[in-house]
This record gives C-alpha cells, structure tokens and sequence, in this order.
C-alpha cells in the first residue's frame, strides 16, 4: 500500500510502498480517506532534536485521520465494515493506575500512533477497537479528519466553566481558533485571542472571536474598555507556547481567573507568582483528550451547529505531500488536509495558500 514515511533517520519524508496491515484480534482496519497534518508530523518530517530523540524510522507518520472500517478482527463488537470512523492517537496499557481509574489520558505507558508506531498517512491503518470512534451521525470527512485536534480544542475549551464569561486566548494557531469557537458556542460574553499574524487573526474573526489582537501592535489591557471588562479576564487558553504569551495572561486575569495552558514551551517559563497567589489563579496543564468523555462533546457540538470549516484552509491530494508540508509549516494556513482518494487535487482559492 501508498504510505509517507520516514524511511530513513534524516530530514524528509517518501511516498513509498509497505506492507498492507491485517487487523488482529481485537483490532479494526480502516481504509484512510483523509489525514490532517499536525505540528508534530512537521518536527518529525525536519528531523530535529525531538524528532532525533523519539522517532525510529522507518515510520509510517501521522496521526489525524477518518476513513471507513474495511476489517475487523475477531472479538471486535461495535465496529463493523462500512462505519466512518477516527482514531484516539494514545495507544494506552490499559493496566496502570491512571487506566484502571478511568483516566486514560494519562496513561504513564502512552504509545502515539505516527510516533511510535505506524500511522495513518498510508492507505491502511490499524487501531484497537477501544481507540476507534465511530461517527453515528453524518459529518464531514475534513472535519472528521481533524478530530484528534479539535479534541485537544475541546479538552482545552471546557476545562472551565464558559458561559458568561470573558476568554482570553493566546495563540491564533488552528487549535487555538477551534477552542475560540468551541467558548463562543458554549456561551463565552466575549472571546479575545492573540497573536502576530494577521493571516491567523483573520481566520479567528471567520471562527467567531469578539478581538483579534496583533499583539505586536497592541497590548491585551487595552481592549477591555470597549468589552465593558472592569477586573480581568475570567477564563484564558494559553496555546502558544511562549513564555511572554503566558505572562501577559497572567497579568491580565481578573480574581480567582482560571488558566488552561495546551502550548507547551521550548525553555522554562518564569511566572508571576505573587500575581497567581493573591489573584487565587487556578492553573491547568492540559494534554491530549480526555477518553471518551471530549469525543462525545465533540460530536455533540458539531450535532448542534458549531462550524469549523473556516479552519480547514488547504487541500492536496497523497502525490502533493511536498505541497501540504509546505503549506502547513508556512504559517499562512489553517489546517491542511491531505486526501487519499486522489493523487492531486485542483488548485482552488483554499489551497493555492
């Protein structure tokens, strides 16, 4: 079968041939229809010092995907040939302490699908019963495709309370702008998001947000008057990753204000503590999804009209990999969606980028 993989331990990726998995007990395989490209598939395509340290080739990548069920193995139970399905990326144990209690997401023995083992950038993958989700109700084969993200969105989005409140949202990449929407539909009085690139901000104003801020020609404080906000922000995302971006967000929440922070940083990160101890600041690490409590919410947000095709900006078929990649690590997009149904698609206004 067609896959992109990392052939060898170096930059760059090869539409190659390997072999066609087989589902085995237990286990589902799924006919890849579309794939979404993340920023890790990015570091393990440039080979960094990451990438160096925790992939082995040869490595079939990627880990966002749908495709349709075209084998079971035996004992699978509620998957059957024919569903349209996704994928959960962490593979757990299943037997550790986190797992027994139910809180797979944080699983000590985690194994990333595309990271650690084979993935979905290939015409085949196979997925345990328990890391499949089924999509019981129509739905958008891009969208479906970009699941895994939008959960992390969605995990990140209500790890607080939402309704009535004011969002404050650093970082204007993808996730950062689904987790915008997710807060408006869920009630949010005004979302402000971050960032520097104007490409990105726009994208936000198309996804809901009340403030796109450049935050290189502006500061956060200053666009509080014009939302009525008096002591802070009550609710704040950092995604971003930056050591300034969590700063400024700390700076700016109200009393008791809350923080969910999915960017993960490249250094340390000094932090305001005073500010965190007499503001009574709530700080919270998010990772992954929760299993399966945010694919439920998922579905169910969808179900009730939240719209997210502004954040899916370009398109390519399986043989423009070379394109996609370089669309995705330009910063001048959305999410990139490879299709595994066509070898090239037109140029249109979406992906000429």
């Amino acid at each position: 079968m067609k896959a992109l993989a990392k052939t060898v331990a170096g930059p760059g990726i090869e539409l190659t041939e390997v072999p066609t998995p087989r589902a085995a007990a237990g286990e589902v395989l799924i006919k890849v229809l579309r794939t979404g490209i993340c920023g890790t598939d990015l570091h393990i395509e440039s080979w960094d010092a990451w990438a160096a340290k925790s992939v082995r080739a040869p490595l079939v990548l990627g880990h966002e995907f749908v495709g349709e069920v075209a084998d079971v193995g035996s004992g699978v139970r509620d998957v059957s040939p024919g569903d349209i399905v996704s994928g959960e990326g962490h593979l757990v144990c299943g037997k550790c302490r986190n797992c027994m209690a139910g809180r797979r997401h944080l699983c000590i023995r985690t194994v990333g699908l595309g990271v650690h083992t084979d993935g979905a950038f290939a015409d085949y993958v196979v997925l345990p019963e328990s890391n499949v989700w089924v999509h019981r109700h129509p739905i958008d084969l891009d969208i479906a495709a970009i699941f895994d993200p939008f959960g992390n969105a969605v995990h990140t989005a209500l790890a607080f309370p939402v309704l009535g409140e004011d969002v404050l949202i650093t970082g204007a990449g993808p996730i950062g702008m689904m987790a915008a929407a997710v807060a408006r539909h869920a009630g949010a009085r005004s979302v402000v998001i971050t960032d520097v690139s104007e490409y990105r901000l726009d994208l936000a104003r198309k996804m809901g947000v009340t403030v796109a801020l450049d935050v290189s020609a502006g500061r956060i404080p200053e666009v509080m008057p014009e939302l009525r906000m008096s002591e802070g922000f009550d609710v704040g995302m950092e995604m971003s990753g930056r050591a300034d971006a969590l700063q400024d967000m700390i700076a700016a929440m109200g009393p008791g204000g809350r923080i969910a922070i999915l960017g993960l940083p490249t250094g340390d990160v000094p932090v305001d503590m005073a500010t965190v101890v007499t503001r009574m600041l709530t700080l919270r690490g998010i990772y992954g999804r929760e299993m399966y409590d945010t694919w439920y919410a998922m579905s169910v947000l969808l179900q009730s009209g939240l719209d997210l095709s502004p954040v899916i900006t370009h398109r390519f078929g399986y043989e423009q990999h070379a394109q996609a990649f370089a669309a995705a690590r330009s910063g001048q997009c959305g999410k990139v969606v490879i299709d595994w149904t066509s070898p090239t698609l037109p140029a249109t206004d979406a992906d000429a980028g």
